[in-house]
C-alpha cells in the first residue's frame, strides 16, 4: 500500500508549503523510496493558465501540456521527476468535471453535492497514480479558514479514516511571527489556525513552523501542548540562503525518520548524504559575481519568473558563480540606466502589447553592444521585430498581436489558434521536438541535434521572412519539422540567443539547463577579455 503524506497551510499563505513538501520528497528519495507529488488548488479557475502572474506567479507547463501552479516547478526541480496533468488540480476543474458527470447521468437521477459527490472526485485524483510510487505528498493549496478550502479538507478527513492510520500523514505549516516591539515570537497564530483544523477533523502529525527566528525548546513545548503534537513534530523552518539547503535543515531535526517510523516504512540502512555534499559545495567559494537584468512587465513579482530565476541560480553555481539578477520593468522610463550596469539581458515571456517598446531597447542595446542576450518566447519574437526594423530596415515590422494591420507581419498567429474561441488550455503547449542545425551556437550549446522543450504560445515567427532576415545576419538554427523556427541566432554576435520554448522548465538542480550555462559562461567570458 502506497504512504500518503498531506500538507496544508495556515496563518498566511506564500509559507512555502510547496517548499517544504518537496523538501521532505528529496529526502525519502534518499531514503531510496520513489515519490512523487500533487497539487490541489482551491480557486475556481480550471486551470492558472489564464491568470495574471501578478496573482499567482508564473504558469509552469508540463510535458503534457497542462499549465499549472509554479510550485510543480518545485517538485520537478527538487524531486528530478516530470509531472503531468495529473500532478495539478483545481477546484474549478473538479467542479466542472462533477457537473459534467451530471449532466451526462452518470449520478442516476441523485441530487449531487459537495458530499459526496465532489469529495469523492477529490479523493479519486489523490490516487491518480495509485501503487506507482511509494509515496505521495500531496500539498492543498490555500489557507485553512478559508472557504475554497473547505471540500479539500473534507476529502482529506474522509480519505484518512477511510485508509490505514499507518499508511496517512498528515502535516500543517504555519507562521510564527516576531514581534519586533516586544522582542518576542508569538505562537497564537499557530494554535488558532491548528484549531480551526482540528475543527474539520483533522489532527496535524507534524508541525512545520515559519519563521525568521530560532524557535526555541520552550516555544515548541507551548506549540506540542497546544496543537496535541509531540515536541520531536514541532519542526523549525528558517529562512535559508539557498531553498536547496532545507532538505538538510529537516533532516538534521529528524524530520523524515519522524514520518518514516509513523508510517511504517521499511528503508535501507544506508542514507545517501552525497546530495547534501554536492549542494553546499556548489554554493562556496564562487569565483565569479554575475549581475543579469531581467526585462518585463511583470517585475514587481519575482514569483512571476520563478522558473527563470531558479535556472540562472542552478547555472550560477554550476559555474560556482554568485549571481545578482536585477528585475527591470520594461515601462519604466529608467530602464536603460538600469542595464548599463548588467552583464547580460534576458527579455522572458509574455502577452499584450504592454512593455513592447521597453523590450525591444533591451534587445537592441544587447544586440549593438555585444551583451549576451536570451530572449524566450516572447523574448524571441521581440528579438526578431527589433532585428527586422533596425537592420533590415523593416520599419513598421511587428506581430500581429500587436499591429493587424502591419507591412511586415514577422510574428503572426499560429493557423490552428486562428478560430480558437477559449482562452484557457488553447495555445501550443507542452513539448514539442526540435531539429538543430549543426555549426551553430545553439549546436554548441546543446551538443545534440534533435531537442525536446516546452511552449506556451499563440504565436510564431513568419516563415516568409526567415530569407530576408538571414541574408542580414540573423539565422534560426532549429525548426519544428522542418517549418516552425524554434531557435534563432544574430551571428558576429558573442552570445545572442532566442527561443520560443521554455528552457527555464527543464532546468535540474543536478544538471543545468545548457542555454542558461551557456548564457553565464559567455558573461564570465567576457569578463575576463
Amino acid at each position: 500500500m502506497p504512504k500518503y503524506i498531506f500538507i496544508t497551510g495556515g496563518v498566511v499563505s506564500s509559507l512555502g508549503k510547496g517548499i517544504s513538501g518537496a523538501s521532505i520528497g528529496k529526502l525519502l528519495q534518499l531514503h531510496g523510496l520513489t515519490v512523487n507529488m500533487i497539487k490541489f488548488d482551491p480557486y475556481i479557475n480550471v486551470d492558472p493558465g489564464t491568470m495574471n502572474p501578478y496573482q499567482h506567479g508564473e504558469i509552469f507547463v508540463t510535458r503534457d501540456g497542462a499549465e499549472a501552479d509554479l510550485d510543480l516547478g518545485t517538485y520537478e526541480r527538487f524531486l528530478n521527476i516530470y509531472t503531468t496533468k495529473d500532478n495539478t488540480n483545481t477546484a474549478g476543474d473538479i467542479y466542472k468535471t462533477v457537473i459534467c458527470k451530471e449532466r451526462k447521468g452518470c449520478y442516476n437521477g441523485n441530487t449531487v453535492q459537495i458530499i459526496p459527490h465532489v469529495t469523492n472526485e477529490i479523493k479519486k485524483r489523490f490516487i491518480a497514480f495509485h501503487k506507482q510510487y511509494n509515496v505521495y505528498i500531496i500539498e492543498i493549496g490555500g489557507t485553512v479558514g478559508d472557504i475554497e478550502s473547505l471540500p479539500f479538507l473534507e476529502a482529506v478527513r474522509q480519505f484518512r479514516i477511510e485508509h490505514n492510520q499507518n499508511d496517512i500523514y498528515h502535516i500543517h505549516v504555519t507562521l510564527v511571527p516576531y514581534i519586533s516591539s516586544s522582542a518576542e515570537l508569538k505562537t497564537k497564530p499557530t494554535q488558532h489556525s491548528v484549531n480551526k483544523l482540528r475543527e474539520i477533523g483533522i489532527s496535524p502529525d507534524m508541525i512545520i513552523c515559519r519563521s525568521e527566528h530560532h524557535i526555541d525548546n520552550l516555544l515548541k513545548k507551548k506549540i506540542s501542548l497546544f496543537c496535541n503534537v509531540h515536541e520531536s513534530a514541532v519542526i523549525e523552518a528558517l529562512n535559508v540562503s539557498s531553498i536547496y539547503l532545507l532538505p538538510e535543515q529537516f533532516y538534521l531535526q529528524k524530520v523524515d525518520m519522524l514520518i518514516i517510523n509513523k508510517l511504517n516504512i521499511k528503508i535501507a540502512k544506508t542514507f545517501n548524504t552525497r546530495w547534501f555534499k554536492k549542494i553546499k559545495i556548489n554554493q562556496k567559494y564562487p569565483k565569479n559575481n554575475i549581475k543579469i537584468a531581467i526585462v518585463g512587465k511583470y517585475t514587481g513579482l519575482k514569483d512571476a519568473y520563478k522558473s527563470i530565476d531558479e535556472s540562472l541560480k542552478i547555472a550560477a553555481v554550476t559555474l560556482q558563480s554568485s549571481i545578482n539578477i536585477i528585475y527591470c520593468n520594461a515601462e519604466q522610463e529608467d530602464l536603460m540606466n538600469k542595464l548599463i550596469y548588467c552583464d547580460g539581458i534576458i527579455v522572458p515571456g509574455g502577452f499584450g502589447h504592454r512593455g513592447i517598446s521597453g523590450k525591444l531597447q533591451a534587445i537592441s542595446y544587447a544586440r549593438k553592444n555585444n551583451i549576451p542576450f536570451l530572449g524566450i518566447c516572447l523574448g524571441m519574437q521581440c528579438c526578431i521585430i527589433e532585428f527586422a526594423r533596425n537592420v533590415v530596415n523593416l520599419y513598421n515590422a511587428n506581430s500581429t498581436e500587436f499591429d493587424t494591420t502591419t507591412n511586415y507581419p514577422v510574428v503572426q498567429i499560429i493557423n490552428e489558434q486562428k478560430n480558437v474561441q477559449y482562452k484557457g488550455g488553447t495555445m501550443r503547449l507542452g513539448s514539442y521536438k526540435a531539429k538543430i542545425k549543426k555549426n551553430t551556437l545553439a549546436y554548441s550549446l546543446y551538443k545534440t541535434e534533435t531537442i525536446i522543450e516546452r511552449h506556451r504560445h499563440r504565436y510564431e515567427m513568419n516563415p516568409k521572412f526567415i530569407n530576408t532576415l538571414e541574408k542580414h545576419g540573423l539565422i534560426v538554427s532549429a525548426y519544428h519539422n522542418n517549418v516552425l523556427p524554434e531557435i534563432i541566432e544574430v551571428i558576429k554576435h558573442p552570445f545572442f540567443i532566442g527561443v520560443q520554448f521554455h528552457p527555464e522548465f527543464d532546468s535540474r538542480i543536478t544538471k543545468a539547463h545548457p542555454i542558461f550555462v551557456g548564457l553565464l559562461s559567455s558573461i564570465i567570458q567576457r569578463k575576463k577579455q
